[in-house]
């Protein structure tokens, strides 16, 4: 019992990071419950001080949306900028790739996330967000690199 709870434990501390809300946009009008609609969301990167993504998806609306149970369309956009220093004695020991952030895409199956890659010969850092489904994934996907060390 104790390993069980002590898995729990590690699991939750390894949780990607959280993503605040900066906006969003309504695209599609729902008679009942809250539009559909477009988000931009930020998340510093938890391994990387110095790097926040910008990422925008849409979220569905109506009846299933307000309650939590809707599945939301399977695309999203990212742009990642360096906002601060960083530290680029850290980056050889980057694990690539490797997950940076998930959020869900519908009650259970359906998440999208971002996973970092460090291209060292090109010093860049490499964000890709994609989403996935238990079953079946889709290959749309977005990318963007934040270069490291150019003057």
């Amino acid at each position: 019992m104790r390993r069980v709870l002590f898995a729990l434990l590690l699991s939750v501390l390894a949780v990607p990071a959280f993503a605040d809300e900066i906006g969003s946009v309504g695209y599609r009008f729902k008679w009942i419950g809250p539009n559909d609609k477009i988000v931009v969301e930020a998340f510093d990167d938890p391994d990387v001080p110095g790097v926040t993504c910008y990422f925008s998806h849409a979220r569905t609306g109506g009846i299933k949306g307000a309650i939590g149970v809707a599945e939301d369309p399977g695309e999203a956009s990212i742009a990642c900028r360096q906002v601060g220093p960083i530290d680029e004695s850290k980056l050889a020991r980057l694990k690539s790739p490797h997950e940076v952030f998930s959020e869900r895409a519908s009650l259970i199956f359906k998440s999208t996330q971002v996973v970092r890659f460090w291209d060292a010969k090109r010093r860049a850092l490499i964000y890709l967000t994609y989403t996935d489904r238990i079953f079946e994934g889709s290959p749309r996907n977005s990318l963007s690199v934040v270069p490291v060390g150019l003057h």
